[in-house]
């Protein structure tokens, strides 16, 4: 089978050359385990930082020989589980970039491929759907009279924040992305109520002129200064979702992220730091709650997709390079077989 490593260590951000394709071994299936097909594999932007073992204290995977960590949906082909048969269709965080991954049971979710198309379960239902949920429904509790701002906004996390504000009733949503490609997906598809390009000239004054009454509620995916800039619109007992240090992950070194805790203290914000797999017990019920604002046209999302396991390290790259357009997905192997 086929199986997706890097070439060798590194410690710059990644690049396409850096990765290669081997022959492996297809694994073998343990006691109480699963031997899955991969159909679709997830690229995230924090598997960028695992590759140099800067990610929550996560190896590196081994070169030449470890998969790319990336989570999966595939289809049971071998169970020695009493919980799943051959035929299951499952969701499984550390799967990896291979075409079969052998798993204990314990780490795969079961998942109904008929809520949402396949692929979805990588994405808006996978963890980035997950990680918007928990910020906005969970920890900052958004509701009706929110005006919300969220960076990072063309992204799978980011477009999926905004919509569930809306739907949890928030009054505005403010989204900022890089360019007019990416703030027209921002509101023609995830329907914010504005975009602010922060590659124009003049887009902090146009941040200002969007948030007219000042903002209740900011999600942040970029930077310590992303953050303080939004509680430089910010009410008085804003919350903030410290989400992801994007600008982070590919520095030399690592980042301080100087806060101004003057600025936090005058505002009376509440700032709450995320990490999804707190979450991850509750996953079963964001789906079930999600799944029906996918089938009423409430919650959109788009992806950007590669076909065959040797083109993922060219989406890797666009991916680092925020040149995605949509959820990074690779389709593996086919769906049905």
């Amino acid at each position: 089978m086929k199986l997706g490593t890097l070439r060798h260590a590194i410690d710059h951000k990644p690049v396409a050359e850096d990765f290669t394709i081997i022959e492996a071994e297809r694994p073998a299936c343990s006691e109480d385990g699963l031997v899955v097909r991969v159909v679709h594999l997830s690229l995230d932007p924090y598997v960028g930082s695992r590759l140099r073992g800067r990610h929550m204290g996560e190896p590196a995977p081994t070169p030449m020989e470890g998969a790319i960590p990336g989570a999966v949906i595939g289809q049971v082909v071998e169970s020695r589980a009493s919980k799943f048969a051959e035929g299951d269709w499952v969701h499984v965080m550390e799967g990896g970039w291979q075409e079969f991954i052998a798993i204990p049971s314990a780490h795969a979710r079961k998942i109904d491929p008929k809520v949402a198309p396949l692929a979805a379960h990588a994405g808006v239902l996978g963890m980035p759907g997950l990680t918007a949920w928990s910020g906005i429904s969970q920890l900052a509790k958004v509701g009706n009279g929110d005006t919300v701002l969220v960076d990072a906004a063309a992204g799978p996390v980011g477009g999926t924040v905004g919509q569930i504000a809306r739907i949890k009733g928030a009054d505005r949503v403010v989204g900022i992305a890089g360019g007019p490609e990416k703030c027209s997906l921002v509101t023609e598809t995830y329907g914010f109520d504005a975009c602010i390009d922060y590659k124009a000239e003049g887009w902090r004054d146009r941040l200002a002129d969007a948030l007219p009454d000042g903002l209740s509620v900011f999600f942040e995916n970029v930077s310590a200064d992303m953050a303080m800039l939004a509680l430089t619109h910010a009410r008085t007992y804003a919350r903030g979702v410290l989400c992801g240090l994007v600008d982070a992950y590919h520095t030399e070194t690592q980042s301080q992220h100087p806060l101004n805790a003057g600025l936090i203290i005058g505002k009376r914000a509440q700032l709450f730091g995320l990490v999804v797999y707190d979450f991850y017990p509750r996953w079963d019920e964001y789906v079930a709650e999600a799944a029906p604002w996918i089938a009423s046209g409430q919650l959109k999302f788009s992806e950007d997709r590669a076909d065959g396991l040797e083109n993922a390290p060219a989406l890797f790259e666009r991916l680092m390079n925020g040149q995605n357009k949509g959820k990074a997905v690779v389709t593996v192997s086919a769906e049905q077989v």
